[in-house]
């Protein structure tokens, strides 16, 4: 087993990302080695996503790609894990001889036996997952992130049922971690030198709903806040209807906890939100977001929106433009609505034009360009406490930094013009200039 080579791929988010790494931490500890160059892998994962069509596009893409490894390469054996083989199932298995094996969502506990092979298994895992406990066998974790930084994931699965979103069946109902593996997972992650914590789940504000004790993200956050030498914790995927007086205060209590609320709302429109099963109705979010600016001024608020779901009008459309002109947050990511056949709005009538729908995100896009500009131009001239990653990918002559209203791989970034720093250190920052998404700065 010592010279076995092991190469993984880890499609779609940071929560797949999760799972990648606590299963390449199992692999390691059976004795495989992790290679960066697929051609001198013995055996290839690829960890998928299927949540919408492009990414399902993306995974069979790089599914391909792997499959030409067994063909002209070293690679013996294929290994096809996750969101992909739990939505299509058995439908893969003659689309895609070449895989050895496919293992679902419910089944990444089984990677050792699944890469190691034998003549009498399937080649097909799909385990029930209303059962499944969320992954706790993080000890062994290798993590693919900056040394800095790392993703904690809470809990996995979810209860809602939005009629665009297939997670809950890639995924199964909400299940959270025990609060005490968070922590404890929290520590060693620490220890090892991590200084910024990000929660992830398919919903984080859900965290607790299936435990006892009133245990909840706010008592979770408090707990985490705690730890010596977390220097900035911050948590995605917040559900607008879960996110209470007590969380918000949580987060203006603590320093260490980031202002910074990503809360996906996906439209205004009551008579949209009602189509994608949404429960709550555009008051509810400008109050919302009223209570937080209130509560602490300065709070960063990141949302997503949806454009084109079938039914969506033109005056359902001008109203998502005056709900971004007017609540002005700070980061907007719009998706254009991707019709899966396999989820209940398929079904619905009134489908929006394609065409129609890249023109509606282009003019959001438009829109909140020149807020975030407008926003970002308040920075100008402030003193920022900015986490350094190291030299640029644009260039090797500038250091590339994050504030703590900036996520990674979603967020602008801080170029720095001027001063030195080490990767992982938090430096001050004078801001110099400020564009639609990125700032430049000069260390102070």
């Amino acid at each position: 087993m010592d010279s076995k080579k092991i190469y993984f791929v880890s499609l779609g988010c940071p929560k797949n990302l999760v799972d990648s790494e606590i299963m390449l931490g199992s692999l390691v500890e059976a004795g495989w080695k992790i290679t960066r160059d697929e051609r001198e892998a013995d055996c290839v994962v690829v960890n998928t996503c299927s949540f919408i069509q492009p990414a399902v596009e993306e995974t069979i893409d790089t599914i391909l790609e792997m499959t030409r490894l067994k063909e002209e390469g070293k690679c013996e054996r294929l290994i096809v894990v996750g969101c992909f083989p739990q939505r299509y199932g058995d439908n893969l298995l003659k689309g895609f001889p070449e895989v050895d094996l496919f293992l679902g969502t419910g089944a990444f506990d089984r990677i050792v036996k699944a890469v190691a092979g034998g003549n009498n298994s399937p080649r097909i895992i799909l385990p029930s997952l209303a059962n499944v406990s969320p992954r706790e066998d993080s000890a062994s974790r290798v993590r693919t992130t900056p040394p800095y930084t790392a993703y904690l994931k809470i809990a996995d699965g979810c209860s809602n049922r939005c009629t665009y979103c297939i997670i809950p069946r890639l995924r199964g109902p909400c299940r959270s971690r025990p609060m005490s593996d968070i922590l404890d997972e929290a520590r060693r992650l620490v220890a090892s030198g991590v200084g910024e914590l990000i929660l992830v789940a398919q919903e984080t504000t859900a965290y607790g709903t299936d435990l006892h004790d009133n245990i909840n993200l706010a008592l979770l956050l408090e707990e985490l806040a705690q730890i010596p030498g977390l220097v900035w914790i911050r948590f995605l995927y917040g559900h607008p209807d879960r996110i209470d007086d007590d969380l918000i205060d949580t987060v203006a209590g603590h320093d260490n906890i980031c202002n910074y609320f990503d809360i996906p709302i996906q439209h205004i429109s009551e008579t949209v939100l009602k189509r994608m099963g949404r429960p709550h109705n555009s008051k509810k979010i400008l109050d919302l977001f009223e209570r937080i600016r209130t509560s602490i001024p300065e709070a960063a608020i990141r949302t997503t929106l949806i454009v084109g779901f079938p039914g969506e009008t033109e005056e359902d459309f001008d109203r998502l433009v005056d709900f971004v002109e007017q609540v002005r947050v700070n980061h907007l990511g719009v998706f254009v609505y991707s019709n899966e056949e396999d989820l209940p709005a398929a079904a619905l009538k009134d489908h929006v034009p394609d065409t129609v729908k890249e023109e509606r995100r282009g003019i959001l896009m438009s829109r909140q360009a020149a807020i975030s500009r407008r926003l970002n131009q308040e920075y100008a001239g402030e003193t920022l406490n900015i986490l350094i990653e190291g030299y640029s990918k644009e260039t090797e002559f500038l250091l590339q930094g994050r504030t703590s209203f900036q996520a990674p791989d979603i967020d602008g970034v801080v170029y720095i013009s001027r001063g030195t720093a080490n990767q992982g250190e938090w430096a001050d920052v004078l801001i110099t200039e400020a564009f639609e998404y990125d700032f430049t700065g000069e260390i102070a």
